[in-house]
């Protein structure tokens, strides 16, 4: 049994913006900054990374519930601006998704940095939360390099599935996609269909790089040959 985890923005799909958007309008409605994560580079990292150096930026305290009230109208705000018609999904993603699907010893997960909330509302946009039931996210730890453990322990308890590191399978379109796998023995597969290009990927030390995922015989193919 392999466990197939994937990233959401920039693998899955381009939300159009949307989850900057909904930090910043969050922001602002709560602190009353404008544009507060401009500068803040976002790529790869959890939103709670992201939300505690907006937080510290502005100097502002992260006590007395401030994060999950935060989180509370980040959710609100993105409801109010994703928007299918302005983002899509990545290519090849739903025909890999399907036949990843229907192989009887692949499970589907997601090891994200969005929140829950937030990821479950990106997904379900496009059609895909009925792909995942389970997975790893950014408000179950602000480190991103500490998900894949998690991913697994939860997996386990809701589950019943024991596996290893060795049977997980992380695909990322950023550098911090391979660095929370690789320390875990993990195979990592990174897509350029984000910020980053074929050859920055290349040099991260992923198993494999792909300019997308629309071949998905050559995907099956490596995923196969991975459990030899």
């Amino acid at each position: 049994m392999k466990y197939i985890l994937f990233d959401i923005d920039g693998t899955l799909i381009d939300s159009g913006g949307a989850g900057v958007r909904a930090l910043n309008l969050a922001f602002e409605e709560m602190f009353s900054v404008r544009e507060a994560f401009k500068g803040i580079s976002m790529a790869g990292k959890t939103d709670l990374q992201i939300v505690m150096e907006g937080l510290r930026l502005h100097q502002i305290e992260s006590a007395n519930g401030i994060v999950h009230g935060f989180f509370d109208s980040y959710v609100a705000h993105l409801k109010d601006n994703i928007d299918p018609q302005k983002g899509h999904v990545k290519a090849g993603i739903k025909e890999a998704l399907d036949l990843l699907e229907e192989q009887q010893d692949f499970l589907l997960g997601l090891l994200t940095g969005n929140i829950k909330r937030g990821a479950m509302m990106k997904l379900g946009a496009y059609d895909l939360a009925r792909y995942f039931s389970i997975g790893a996210f950014g408000d179950d730890n602000a480190d991103r390099n500490k998900l894949l453990p998690i991913a697994l322990d939860k997996l386990r308890k809701v589950r019943s599935f024991d596996l290893d590191y060795k049977d997980c399978v992380v695909i990322g379109d950023t550098p911090r996609d391979i660095e929370c796998s690789k320390p875990y023995g993990a195979y990592a597969i990174a897509v350029a269909t984000g910020p980053y290009s074929f050859d920055e990927l290349s040099d991260t030390g992923a198993d494999a790089v792909f300019h997308d995922l629309s071949d998905t015989d050559s995907l099956l193919h490596i995923l196969r040959h991975r459990q030899k």
